[in-house]
């Protein structure tokens, strides 16, 4: 009888260490393991630097000084920055080049991708040639539209000149235009990846709903506002907020172009802050800068999904 009873513990405790170390269990910890340098490497390159940002933001350190030049400031450094004015040209002609950039680069793709994907022949052939600026160096892309930019002997102003145009722009070298000149290689360089991505939501609206409309009597223009805009929901919040958190990433253009000028009429908060951590070494003030960005971007982006979440429920 004893015997009996030892040997069914015995069996128990086979029983219990068979359920913990199940073969589910085992194949969540080998994906376990497999995840791990993945989550290694997002603690180190994403959420360390956010950390250590926050805190150097209130800090003054000089970047060539080395980590023992660190010394705690407070809100010194985000009451500076409520009171330099480059910081707020610099948001402004953020904000200006956003309000432009996005909306016209999505009509401009929404237009091109509705015509490609009804009326063009050889769909391939025009979805690579527009794709192609965006994969492109945009150092090359801002070379070449440096010469088509010249003033004197740009292509530009000698199409201008050629149509009646006495005085024509200085373009990159004019602050009236320069900010402008950004927004038009901007919005050329990623208008094939906004057609692709629209070319994609198109191809999923059912042909059955245009079918029906045309036997309602609808006209094109109809079915694009009652059927094509509202199928593309989806699409256009998702190209929206992509578009709005990258045109406030804005910088390789301006660095090579016209490095932030004149007059700082191109100067952006991605800008200011490489220019106040790596060419002045003031780290904490640039890290302070770089958290009004994040601050910035958050709230447009939340107040836009917001608004395109009640659109979507209504």
């Amino acid at each position: 009888m004893k015997g009996t009873v030892e040997i069914k513990k015995e069996n128990s405790n086979l029983l219990v260490k068979k359920t913990k170390w199940s073969n589910s269990r085992k194949e969540a910890l080998v994906g376990w393991l497999f995840l791990l340098p993945e989550l290694v490497g997002m603690l180190y390159l994403y959420v360390f630097p956010i950390i250590f940002s926050l805190v150097i933001s209130f800090s003054e350190w000089n970047l060539v000084g080395g980590f023992s030049t660190i010394k705690f400031v407070g809100l010194d450094n985000f009451q500076k920055m409520f009171q330099d004015e480059t910081v707020f040209i610099a948001l402004k002609n953020n904000l200006i080049f956003t309000f432009l950039s996005v909306p016209t680069g999505m009509a401009l793709a929404l237009i091109l991708a509705v015509i490609i994907h009804t009326k063009v022949y050889m769909k391939e052939y025009f979805k690579v040639a527009f794709f192609i600026p965006y994969i492109s160096s945009i150092i090359a892309i801002g070379a070449v539209w440096s010469a088509l930019y010249h003033p004197s002997s740009g292509p530009i102003n000698m199409f201008l000149k050629s149509i009646g145009f006495e005085k024509t722009p200085l373009w990159l070298a004019d602050p009236k235009y320069s900010l402008i000149a950004i927004i038009i290689i901007s919005v050329w360089a990623i208008i094939g990846y906004n057609i692709i991505i629209y070319i994609a939501g198109l191809s999923n609206i059912p042909d059955e709903l245009y079918e029906a409309a045309s036997i309602d009597g609808a006209s094109s223009i109809q079915k694009f506002f009652n059927i094509t805009l509202p199928m593309l929901g989806p699409t256009n919040v998702f190209l929206f907020i992509t578009l709005l958190i990258g045109s406030f990433k804005v910088f390789d253009l301006i660095a090579f172009l016209t490095d932030g000028g004149p007059n700082n009429s191109s100067t952006v908060i991605v800008f200011r802050i490489y220019e106040e951590g790596f060419r002045n070494f003031n780290m904490g003030y640039a890290s302070a800068i770089s958290w009004l960005l994040f601050i910035v971007v958050a709230l447009i982006t939340l107040i836009s999904w917001k608004i395109q979440k009640n659109k979507v429920h209504y």
